[in-house]
């Protein structure tokens, strides 16, 4: 999965909890990636505005703007990007929760995850 500089994939990790996003960026980084954080969706929602992305990891509770409503952002702004967004979450996986998730039919990872969990959910979205 590793990448040579020239095809270097991005991702965007939206993540309040910096424990999370460091691992997230050690580990994407390690496999080649090049990899930006957000630390609430209205950062990430500007950095989308600005940059393209090829993955976007998505904390479904970040404050200010969480996962679901940047999410809407994407499909109203992005939509070619909504294929790209995975959404992680430490909750317990609720009736609402369930809802949100089945409806827009992206993949999530629960919380915590290991490095390598992290890897494959990114490798199957990517390559899928």
């Amino acid at each position: 999965m590793k990448h040579s500089k020239g095809d270097r994939k991005r991702i965007l990790v939206v993540e309040d909890e910096p424990a999370i996003s460091q691992v997230c960026q050690r580990t994407l980084t390690a496999e080649g990636f090049d990899v930006d954080i957000a630390v609430n969706g209205a950062i990430a929602q500007d950095m989308l505005d600005k940059k393209e992305y090829d993955l976007c990891l998505i904390d479904i509770r970040t404050p200010i703007m969480n996962g679901k409503e940047l999410y809407q952002h994407i499909e109203e702004e992005h939509p070619e990007f909504t294929g790209k967004v995975v959404f992680t979450t430490g909750d317990v996986l609720d009736e609402k929760l369930e809802s949100l998730l089945k409806g827009v039919k992206r993949p999530y990872l629960p919380k915590p995850f290991t490095p390598d969990e992290l890897k494959a959910i990114v490798k199957e979205v990517l390559e899928g």
